[in-house]
């Protein structure tokens, strides 16, 4: 197999490839390696690449058997090796316990070759660290691949791995799948497990999945990971039928409610604005009954939410730059995270309850406005990819309350998601005037995934997308 062919199969392809011995995982592995020599030193995606990647386990007959895979560097853990969350606090930490979704992945076939670049423990919709370094978009190397998941989603739009892992607290699965072409799924709290070390990561906000190119990856992906286990603090109802038999499945005719304004202080794009529309129209002219509806919630609540949801995780760093023998200072985290920390430290114990009861209102107030309807319609963004400058975790140009406002803002209409637990994917249904992906987000039900997966499965045949290819790719001829 020539890098070409590599570059351009999903990762269902590849697999099948695999099971039939047209190609062996450990050829799959060394074109992964090839990919990344040749794109990574341009757009920073990859923090390490295994010296023995041709050697990591993995289930030769699992849905995704030998399957090149890169985890995202926070969130699940792989024992002995680096776990750096993009921060300095964590250089050279090395877990000693595999997430259940390291597990899972590794039964399913997935190779685990190497770690992705991230946003520093997580915080920021861009792609730049002080450890890291700029992770750009293969779209367009002067703007942001999106964070947290940063480097995951500008791999896999670059074609080193055909899927990577994700996680998502506040958009940070579907950032990267809008600003960089990709598909983004962001499940149902809990349905995957953050155990055994993270099982209620973010207080219920936070889910771990992957970044891909097609939604039978994505529903293949879902059945690979799901699962519950013994401390997993959500029960949620299980599917009738495997993900992937989903995607047989008729969608049958949905109430659907579209958004067509700014939920937030940003203001939508009109461009992406018409491409929202255009997806209405198509979903109409599938059956569907598609009405436009107003923000289901407050804005400054919303705002309230998010920033007062840093400030109660970060209380718990101490302990943890304690464990690891290491100070909180500048040496350790860059300015905005330091900044968190000082203000958490201040914050009586009275404001986790104030934060927890505007996330419970915010979950009654959205599940009171759409509980009319099958499936949500939005933006992913407000806008296309931004440009590296936008701001920055030193706090140059922009303090770190106004950081924290434009940063919930412009995740308008996915943050709230995180927040309700429902299930929602970004889709790359468009590009822009300029050449830039725009995403357009499906939101369903709670535990409803199947709705979602199927939708987007008629969405990917009415707009496809699989031939789309950023400039900087790895199936590119030179």
């Amino acid at each position: 197999m020539k890098l070409q062919e590599y570059a351009a199969y999903d990762a269902t392809e590849l697999a099948e490839l695999v099971r039939g011995r047209d190609v062996t995982a450990v050829e799959l592995i060394r074109l992964a390696r090839e990919a990344h020599d040749r794109i990574n030193p341009t757009i920073n995606a990859v923090i390490e690449l295994y010296d023995d990647a041709e050697s990591v386990p993995g289930s030769d007959d699992g849905p995704f058997a030998g399957v090149p895979f890169l985890r995202k560097d926070i969130s699940s853990t792989e024992a002995g090796r680096l776990y750096e969350c993009g921060s300095r606090l964590y250089r050279g930490y090395r877990p000693t316990v595999d997430s259940y979704f390291v597990e899972r992945a590794r039964a399913g076939g997935l190779r685990l070759i190497g770690r992705t670049t991230t946003t520093e423990l997580g915080v920021s919709g861009l792609s730049e660290t002080v450890m890291c370094g700029i992770t750009r978009n293969p779209w367009n190397l002067d703007r942001t691949a999106g964070g947290s998941s940063s480097g995951s989603g500008a791999a896999v739009a670059a074609g080193i791995v055909p899927m990577a892992s994700a996680s998502d607290g506040g958009g940070s699965t579907r950032i990267p799948a809008s600003y960089c072409g990709l598909v983004g799924l962001n499940p149902s709290r809990g349905r995957i497990s953050g155990g055994p070390n993270g099982q209620d990561p973010g207080h219920g906000m936070s889910r771990r999945f992957v970044l891909c190119r097609t939604i039978r990856d994505a529903a293949a992906a879902l059945d690979v990971l799901s699962g519950s286990y013994p401390g997993d603090p959500f029960l949620i109802p299980q599917p009738k039928r495997a993900y992937v038999e989903e995607l047989s499945q008729p969608a049958g005719r949905l109430k659907v409610g579209v958004a067509l304004s700014s939920w937030a202080e940003v203001k939508l794009d009109p461009e992406i604005r018409d491409r929202v529309a255009e997806t209405a129209k198509a979903l109409e002219e599938m059956g569907h009954v598609v009405e436009e509806i107003g923000p289901p919630f407050s804005a400054s609540e919303y705002r309230e939410l998010i920033t007062g949801s840093y400030y109660v995780g970060y209380s718990r760093l101490e302990a943890q730059a304690r464990a690891l023998g290491r100070k909180l200072d500048q040496t350790t985290l860059e300015l905005l995270n330091l900044v968190i920390y000082e203000k958490a430290k201040t914050l009586p114990l009275s404001y986790a309850e104030k934060v927890f009861e505007l996330m419970r209102k915010i979950r009654f107030d959205v599940g009171s406005a759409v509980q009319a309807y099958d499936l949500l319609l939005t933006p992913t963004m407000a806008h296309t990819a931004l440009p590296h400058d936008t701001y920055s975790m030193n706090l140059g140009s922009m303090p770190a309350d106004k950081l924290l406002t434009f940063d919930a803002a412009i995740c308008q209409y996915i943050g709230v998601f995180s927040a309700t637990g429902q299930p929602s994917i970004s889709l790359p249904l468009f590009d822009s005037a300029d050449g830039l992906p725009i995403g357009i987000q499906i939101v369903g039900r709670f535990a409803d995934e199947a709705t979602v997966l199927r939708v987007a499965r008629d969405l990917e045949q009415a707009i496809p997308w699989a031939s789309r290819r950023p400039p900087v790719f790895a199936g590119t001829s030179e």
